[in-house]
């Protein structure tokens, strides 16, 4: 016998949230940055990160993955690592599109370039200069399912070639939309 999924909670209407299709956070994103100049301030209203709704089996490692099985972290144990103290607290590090991490992100990340663009590892590499090398940090995309994303390895390598001691990445099969967000975590939109 299956056993039915945990239910979603409830919002302060009553209702339980709705979920967002992928064409629906793409135009969020958009409209998000519509009308703003450069100096506009980002949305910072931010949705509070949920208890873990389910577990995630990290995949296994393949010949060729720039990782090892111990580097990869699921949805659920970055929920936990999030709601540590501050100062042990992950640098959360999305290397996906920006229109993707405008349309929504895991709350507290920074967008430095997608990792399948020179230009993008460039970024990574300068937003992470002064980051400490004994810092916690988490890669994440979540474009589409992890064994097509083109930007997770390479952004890897590149942040691994730093020397970070505790470098990781964030396991998203098939999407941050249904991996993370529709599992009831935060997200946040803007830039």
């Amino acid at each position: 016998m299956i056993p039915n999924p945990p239910a979603r909670p409830a919002s302060r209407h009553g209702r339980a949230p709705r979920s967002l299709s992928t064409p629906a956070l793409l135009l969020l994103g958009l409209l998000a940055g519509a009308g703003r100049g450069a100096d506009a301030a980002p949305d910072s209203t931010r949705a509070p990160i949920a208890a873990p709704a389910d577990s995630v089996t990290p995949p296994a490692h393949h010949a060729g993955d720039p990782w090892r099985a111990d580097q990869i972290i699921t949805p659920n144990a970055l929920v936990r690592a999030l709601s540590a103290p501050a100062k042990t607290r992950p640098v959360l590090l999305h290397v996906g599109y920006a229109v993707l991490y405008r349309g929504g992100h895991i709350p507290g990340s920074r967008y430095v370039g997608p990792g399948s663009k020179p230009e993008g590892v460039r970024a990574m590499k300068a937003a992470m200069a002064d980051i400490p090398r004994d810092r916690p940090v988490v890669l994440y995309c979540g474009c589409c399912p992890w064994n097509d994303c083109p930007n997770v390895r390479a952004a890897f390598r590149a942040a691994r070639e730093l020397g970070f001691e505790k470098l990781r990445l964030l396991y998203l099969p098939k999407s941050l939309k249904q991996d993370w967000i529709d599992h009831g975590f935060g997200v946040e939109s803007g830039e």
